[in-house]
């Protein structure tokens, strides 16, 4: 269901060889059990299996031996159920939906109205709406309890908004790293010791098919840029037209230092 389509059809020609290849060493078990075999040997053996699974039947070839008549028997059936779950699963690749929803590499951390946040941020790249699309976003780490005993523990973070009635093009995810955050006083190496990765998930219902779409990403504690901020998607032309960018999702800029910002600060005072 996931592979590429070329690697499906490959995979289908390789079973289909293979089946053959297995019955005409079965038909070749017992030598004159095809009528009209042509050519003589393996090769004809093969042709004849290759006949029978497609239920084609020719009317040359043909078996005329009880235990071939078995043999014949037993892949006309694998034949017919190979179809059935060949076409199946053909139509149920095509009618798959695809999210196509695009992550941010690294999420970043940074003050938002004086106190720090975690943002990240997801992109519809579908021309179609995704309807009622909510968000959820987990930590997970690993933890040593008082015994020695390590294990991965499961934290949700809350997010500033986790829901969008019509996700159509960019939506920045935002959660507050207050005292109730699992995320409170942590720092890059904080995270690293635990081995943390945060896992984003959003769903929602494309609007045209009225089928769920879901898609899921995993961003590891290196991932995250400290005092970054993300670059913005949406520009105005000449004619103030509003257009998004999705090659700008992936950029970040670093935020200034606070030493930086002083001096800045300095700077200005001192100019007037």
């Amino acid at each position: 269901m996931t592979i590429s389509w070329p690697h499906f059809y490959l995979f289908i020609a390789a079973s289909f060889i293979a089946l053959n290849l297995l019955f005409a060493g079965l038909y070749q078990l017992q030598p004159g059990g095809i009528a009209n075999q042509f050519p003589q040997g393996f090769l004809g053996a093969f042709f004849f299996s290759v006949e029978t699974l497609a239920t084609v039947g020719y009317g040359d070839m043909h078996p005329q031996t009880l235990y071939t008549h078995w043999v014949s028997m037993l892949e006309i059936f694998i034949g017919m159920m190979s179809i059935a779950l060949i076409t199946g699963m053909t139509f149920a690749r095509f009618s798959r939906p695809r999210a196509r929803i695009v992550f941010t590499n690294n999420p970043v951390v940074r003050p938002l109205n004086g106190e720090p946040v975690l943002m990240l941020r997801a992109a519809n790249a579908r021309n179609n709406v995704i309807i009622d699309a909510s968000a959820r976003l987990r930590l997970l780490q690993h933890e040593t309890t008082a015994e020695g005993t390590t294990f991965r523990k499961l934290y949700d973070l809350d997010l500033v908004r986790d829901q969008h009635p019509m996700f159509v093009l960019g939506w920045t995810l935002v959660h507050k790293i207050d005292e109730r955050s699992p995320l409170h006083r942590r720092d890059a190496a904080s995270l690293a010791a635990t081995r943390a990765q945060l896992i984003l998930s959003v769903n929602g219902i494309d609007e045209t098919t009225i089928q769920p779409m879901v898609a899921r990403h995993t961003f590891s504690h290196q991932d995250i840029r400290w005092n970054h901020a993300f670059a913005d998607l949406i520009y105005t032309d000449e004619d103030e037209n509003d257009h998004v960018d999705y090659q700008r999702l992936q950029e970040v800029k670093p935020l200034p230092s606070r030493e930086d910002e002083a001096e800045r600060r300095g700077a200005e005072r001192g100019g007037d």
